[in-house]
């Protein structure tokens, strides 16, 4: 395997544009990391109810996996001490054991008895002969060839010993470890309470989809996409608001739903402009901004803070930048929330299938699409020729996202470059 080195840039060097006072989107995630503590509350669920859920305690093993020694095949135990010469060996067959049975009589070394998949080995077998490899004879069988002591046995605790950690606390539940969970004898298990989230989309020119929207309306993209994006067994979405566009109403709003929920998501007024009420409603409720602003393409408003013991995501207004951002400190966001441990995707490299031009200045999240791999067995992506934010018909057609480097004006067919899948 080739190990290809992580491309290292200052914040994807979005750091370098101190004259905005932007942060790099590693710098505005190492916030969030630092800022953000689990919710309090934890419930007891049984364990098919467990899926997508954040375990609290880790999980221990009440008994050995498997309990005892089985067969791994179906054929027959034997005892490889009563294979001496050259063979070939007879053997008589005494008993049949069959899974959920147990052995009826002590076998002796020198018989065998039929066994079949899972079921327990006789103490006095120490192998199991598949039954392709076996001559039925009028009285058991008949073995030509030798034997190994242990040849498909599954010994009892070779998976598992008793008080082994089998899931670690903070893993989000998949059916990965629920399956560990079950082998390991629990059928409840102790999970974070499902974060509570709400969503506040601005703008007056948002309407309904499917409805008529007026000679300057817009159908509400962000509202469905943020419902599905956000949804999941350990987040319950308590409200879903449009908000009124001035800044009392929207201070009314945040106030309201600060009390009801541990997260509230806005989307659109946090830029600088007149039209722009959301900031200023915060500040009139004594919110503490972490964040206002990354060097990010798209989604550069993006911010983060707490007001009234809930947390506050601004995402921009653009549906892509909603997205983009979401990906990018939403998901982090909520695993932090909900005491995940592992809080951010996992970007990995891939080459480029043609070139890339890039505006500097800001980092950009570009949309790529995975289209199969080079002579070195390296995964390769096609991409946009460009970010726009208000674009979401090719979304459907995209994998993940490329970091393209701040500094970066070009970069030549087989670069590689970081992507994030989504």
């Amino acid at each position: 395997m080739t190990i290809i080195e992580r491309i290292e840039h200052q914040g994807c060097g979005c750091d370098s544009l101190s004259q905005d006072q932007l942060l790099s989107v590693d710098e505005a995630l190492g916030l969030i990391d630092r800022n953000v503590r689990p919710i309090d509350g934890a419930e007891t669920v049984a364990l098919h109810c467990a899926q997508g859920r954040v375990l609290v305690e880790a999980v221990r093993a009440r008994g050995m996996v498997p309990p005892f020694d089985n067969a791994a095949m179906d054929g027959y135990a034997i005892h490889t001490s009563h294979l001496v010469g050259a063979g070939p060996w007879d053997l008589q067959v005494v008993d049949r054991i069959a899974a959920g049975q147990a052995p009826s009589e002590r076998m002796a070394r020198d018989t065998a008895v039929q066994i079949f998949t899972g079921a327990p080995v006789p103490d006095a077998a120490n192998a199991v002969v598949m039954q392709e490899d076996v001559q039925k004879t009028a009285t058991g069988i008949r073995l030509t060839k030798p034997v190994c002591p242990r040849t498909h046995i599954r010994t009892a605790g070779e998976d598992v010993m008793p008080g082994k950690i089998t899931v670690p606390a903070g893993r989000k539940l998949t059916a990965r470890e629920i399956a560990a969970c079950a082998a390991a004898g629990h059928n409840h298990l102790t999970v974070w309470r499902a974060l509570r989230v709400a969503l506040l989309i601005t703008g007056d020119e948002v309407c309904q989809v499917g409805l008529p929207r007026g000679a300057a309306g817009i159908w509400d993209v962000n509202t469905p996409l943020l419902q599905a994006a956000v949804a999941s067994p350990a987040v319950e979405i308590c409200a879903v608001h449009h908000a009124a566009d001035t800044q009392n109403a929207l201070r009314q709003q945040i106030a309201t739903l600060a009390g009801m929920v541990d997260l509230i998501i806005t989307t659109g007024g946090i830029s600088v402009g007149e039209e722009d009420h959301v900031k200023p409603a915060l500040a009139e409720l004594g919110a503490s901004i972490t964040f206002s602003g990354v060097a990010l393409k798209p989604g550069k408003p993006v911010s983060f803070g707490q007001v009234k013991g809930a947390n506050w995501l601004g995402l921009p207004g653009n549906p892509l930048s909603a997205y983009v951002t979401w990906q990018l400190f939403g998901n982090t966001l909520c695993q932090a929330l909900t005491g995940e441990t592992c809080t951010h995707p996992i970007r990995r490299h891939v080459v480029l299938s043609n070139t890339l031009h890039h505006r500097p200045g800001r980092c950009e999240m570009r949309l790529a699409r995975l289209c199969g791999h080079d002579h070195l067995g390296r995964e390769c992506v096609s991409f946009a020729s460009a970010s726009h934010s208000g674009r979401v018909a090719n979304l459907p057609e995209m994998d993940g996202l490329l970091f393209i480097p701040a500094e970066v004006d070009k970069l030549p067919a087989g670069a590689l470059v970081e992507f994030q899948p989504f």
